[in-house]
């Protein structure tokens, strides 16, 4: 009996050792679970100007935020994207006439799946509504009349030819936002305008990379697109600088952008700071 006391005490503290021990791995493993798997994410950008597949679309400086869901197995995203303007734009009133300011506002949902790590294909609901009651039309959020021109759907697919080098196109769909041709007898003809866009980094090292792309845009069924004048042209040329600015062991990641559009004959430079 005697040694069974004295032998008592020390079966306990090695319980108490190996349960602690093992809750301590259990919630180590628990904390490695979920700093592995994030699902949601946000963002924040400040730009001096945002720009698109060959537009200015506000040519004033913007921040522009993102939220958005991620599976675990990383190939179904989910989420909204959204900006707003710190100066206003011109627009036209339908009933006066006269030009008034409003700020830049878009809110847009977006979602992708990732067949590999080389292909995915993604949609993309475009809601800029910019200006539409300062023109003098009535806001809604979920409308995609034609002529309204403000909210219409791009279906895009990505593949990778190599690690570096993207090809992309998307299709807008149901003649959104104004991609449409009118006929002779008054009838609006969907164009289904095509944007093809290859992006390659060319040039990188351990904080900065460079990036060259050009896209272009055509119709099969209209001669008219949503981005140019009249026929299929070139309208998104330039290069991308990256580089990770450290400050006091923060990595700011920059971006600047040179844009030209041959068509419209118009180059900018957009400067991305993402912020988080």
């Amino acid at each position: 009996m005697k040694d069974l006391k004295l032998l008592l005490p020390k079966n306990i503290s090695l319980c108490i050792g190996l349960v602690f021990v093992f809750g301590v791995n259990l919630i180590h493993a628990q904390n490695d679970t979920i700093v592995d798997y994030k699902p949601f994410s946000v963002s924040a950008h400040v730009k001096n100007m945002h720009i698109w597949h060959g537009f200015v679309v506000h040519s004033g400086a913007v921040l522009a935020t993102s939220l958005e869901f991620n599976s675990k197995n990383e190939k179904f995203t989910f989420g909204f994207w959204g900006g707003g303007s710190f100066a206003t734009t011109d627009v036209i009133n339908k009933d006066t006439g006269d030009n008034v300011s409003a700020y830049y506002k878009e809110l847009s949902i977006y979602t992708k799946y990732r067949f590999s790590d080389n292909f995915f294909i993604e949609a993309v609901t475009h809601n800029n509504y910019t200006g539409v009651e300062e023109r003098g039309d009535k806001l809604s959020y979920w409308s995609y009349d034609k002529t309204q021109g403000y909210n219409f759907v791009d279906l895009n697919f990505g593949y990778n030819v190599t690690p570096n080098t993207l090809l992309y196109l998307a299709t807008i769909i149901n003649g959104g936002s104004g991609d449409y041709e009118v006929l002779d007898d008054g009838s609006l003809e969907n164009s289904w305008t095509h944007y093809f866009e290859i992006n390659s980094k060319v040039w990188q090292d351990k904080n900065s990379s460079l990036s060259v792309f050009a896209g272009g845009a055509w119709s099969f069924i209209t001669d008219k697109t949503f981005y140019t004048e009249s026929s299929g042209n070139i309208i998104n040329v330039g290069t991308t600088y990256n580089k990770n600015i450290d400050i006091k062991g923060y990595k700011l990641p920059v971006d600047v952008t040179l844009m030209w559009n041959p068509e419209a004959e118009k180059a900018v430079l957009q400067l991305d700071i993402t912020l988080f």
